[in-house]
């Protein structure tokens, strides 16, 4: 049984590092392939980069709740497989794409294949003990931050055999881990857990409407969505931010965001182990948010290329934020719909990245423009540290209203 359990969370791991390696493998050539596919210039190439992030986004965010919900009628291991291998596919689709349209067809398809985060993080919830919960959701965090560090890695140096060489090496790796999963991981949602699948609970707005059966997680996974706004802001403007406020170059972002990736997965994938069994859930929400704030707040002012490495480690810290509070919400909600609130937590990353990135880039356009009215390129950072402090508040306030109801659940 604890074999088993091993080769469960070993392949839950490799399965979203799989998919976060994906996204990770783009950064550095998808803009040269749009270029060359689209004939346009790096300006006009990014416009098309955009809409493929913005309907990638759509497609997780209409997906996630159904994954979610399939898994918690049919199980979370055909699932898995079944999405597992239609990103291997897509990946040598797009390996081969002679256009945009191929393109756009791919990044829906990986956006939808992408959804399975919802049934990973149901399938931890399925082998995890309520107290062990948040610990283990962290593997998500754990599993971003090596994808952080191997998919840039990987784009970077395949694409030495050009620049649809990291799309095979992508696919090759999913179809590895689909063999793994088919062969030797057991199914996690006991037959007595299961439910009927409900269209009006497998949609966006459906699942959200759902969540009037637990009131006391309202305010929670509001906060949630706070922060996830707030955090895409590091995906979004990055690299526009150093580049016009420290000439960095294309290498010198990558080794950045290389290092976010190892801190991340340091925080992740060992720390939270100590810190949130330590500490508790509720006040590892606080710390990370206060982490979270101080690393965006000092961003916004930074002066100099090293500084920019120095707070990213506070930064990173945040990340005790997102498993505390995921742990935290999981314990109120039945095991009979711990695929369901996943998919809830899934929707919420996917409207953060829909709506992050427009708000973030148009800010940081609008502060550093020629005549801006003030110019300010760290106004997107700034806003996104007062985000947090909002989102602290509306916890804060929650806890209060709900909060014997919260910490009983808190300690099953």
């Amino acid at each position: 049984m604890l074999n088993s359990r091993k080769a469960s969370m070993g392949f839950i791991f490799a399965t979203i590092l799989i998919d976060c390696t994906g996204f990770g493998i783009i950064i550095p050539i998808i803009p040269k392939l749009i270029e060359q596919l689209s004939g346009s210039n790096i300006a006009q190439a990014s416009i098309v980069g955009g809409w493929l992030l913005f309907l990638y986004a759509i497609m997780q965010f209409l997906f996630s709740p159904i994954l979610g919900g399939l898994s918690d009628r049919y199980g979370r291991r055909p699932v898995l497989l079944i999405s597992l291998l239609g990103l291997g596919l897509d990946y040598f689709l797009l390996a081969m794409a002679p256009n945009i349209a191929w393109l756009i067809v791919g990044r829906l398809i990986a956006g939808i294949c992408g959804a399975s985060f919802t049934t990973a993080g149901a399938y931890i919830a399925d082998v995890s003990p309520p107290e062990k919960r948040a610990q283990n959701f962290g593997m998500i965090g754990a599993a971003f931050g090596v994808g952080f560090i191997v998919g840039p890695l990987i784009g970077g140096l395949c694409s030495r055999w050009g620049l649809r060489a990291p799309f095979v090496a992508a696919g090759i790796l999913s179809l590895l881990n689909f063999a793994f999963g088919l062969f030797f991981v057991p199914e996690s949602l006991k037959k007595e857990n299961q439910r009927k699948f409900d269209w009006k609970r497998a949609n966006p707005l459906g699942t959200f409407i759902n969540l009037k059966r637990h009131p006391q997680i309202i305010g929670l996974v509001t906060a949630l969505l706070i922060m996830f706004i707030a955090g895409k802001t590091i995906e979004t403007i990055w690299g526009y931010y150093n580049i016009l406020k420290f000439d960095w170059t294309a290498p010198e972002i990558a080794y950045s965001l290389a290092f976010v990736g190892v801190l991340v997965s340091i925080v992740q994938g060992g720390l939270i182990r100590w810190f949130i069994p330590k500490f508790g859930q509720i006040r590892s929400i606080y710390i990370g948010i206060l982490f979270y704030s101080l690393g965006l707040i000092c961003f916004a002012f930074a002066t100099s290329s090293w500084q920019m490495y120095l707070f990213l480690m506070p930064y990173c810290l945040g990340g005790l934020f997102g498993p505390a509070i995921q742990g935290l919400i999981s314990n109120q909600i039945p095991d009979n719909e711990q695929g369901e609130i996943q998919g809830v937590f899934a929707a919420l990353m996917s409207i953060s990245a829909i709506l992050s990135p427009v708000i973030m880039t148009n800010l940081f356009y609008y502060f550093s423009k020629p005549g801006a009215p003030v110019y300010f390129p760290g106004a997107a950072f700034a806003l996104s540290s007062l985000l947090s402090v909002i989102a602290a508040l509306v916890i804060f306030i929650s806890l209060r209203k709900n909060g014997l109801k919260i910490r009983q659940n808190a300690q099953k």
